[in-house]
């Protein structure tokens, strides 16, 4: 008699082959995930930038300003997409407003962050030579906030990805849907190739925002060597 154990059938975690008979799926899943991350982020950049500068401007606008994005980034992730989706009853919308919502405290505390980092020194100068307050942001202050802006964008986009596999609750969630599809079949080999591209894309993705940081740094770089 064949026990069950030996007639079952193999269900590695790890498997080339289901990599290459599924190919079209993974791509498809992947190109959805990455599309959802730069998506979210630039958006989320677009309204935290200036959300920053106005705290920044008038100091008394700080503490709301954070706490309303903190209390955005409280709401559980599943809950947030599966209320928003009944409004606007488009999966895609629904998770990327969700993913620019939970991206928002962490680019906005970083860019005050950079902001108010400025030495005073500095600001004083700019003063001296006439700079006026939104010649001084700009020109001045903003500039002196890179490090911390690029900081606050690779913390973003990491952790968006990462959140963005929860989207699947509305049916939309990049590599999250072959996660999920493997977790109902008891599949291995498609949870852990998808999980396997998630941690290679938050790493990719830090990997050149790096890469640019430094290239929008370039003063950094020749302290260092200093």
């Amino acid at each position: 008699m064949i026990s069950s154990a030996a007639s079952a059938p193999a269900n590695p975690w790890l498997s080339w082959q289901y990599v290459q008979t599924n190919r079209g799926d993974i791509l498809d899943a992947l190109g959805q995930h990455v599309g959802l991350t730069v998506q979210a982020v630039a958006l989320a950049t677009v309204v935290a930038l200036p959300l920053a500068a106005l705290a920044h401007v008038h100091p008394r606008l700080a503490g709301p300003v954070l706490g309303f994005s903190g209390a955005l980034y409280t709401i559980p992730s599943l809950a947030l997409f599966a209320l928003i989706y009944p409004f606007l009853l488009d999966a895609r919308l629904s998770v990327l407003i969700g993913l620019v919502m939970y991206a928002l405290l962490v680019l906005v505390r970083n860019v005050l962050v950079g902001l108010q980092g400025v030495p005073e020194d500095v600001r004083d100068a700019a003063r001296g030579l006439g700079y006026g307050r939104a010649r001084l942001l700009l020109t001045v202050e903003l500039p002196h906030a890179v490090p911390a802006v690029m900081a606050g964008l690779r913390l973003a986009t990491v952790t968006t990805v990462a959140l963005a596999t929860i989207g699947v609750v509305v049916g939309y969630g990049g590599l999250g849907q072959l996660m999920f599809r493997g977790f109902q079949s008891d599949y291995h080999a498609e949870i852990l190739t998808a999980a396997l591209l998630c941690v290679a894309l938050a790493l990719v993705a830090d990997g050149l925002l790096r890469l640019l940081g430094r290239a929008v740094t370039p003063w950094l770089r020749a302290g260092s060597v200093r």
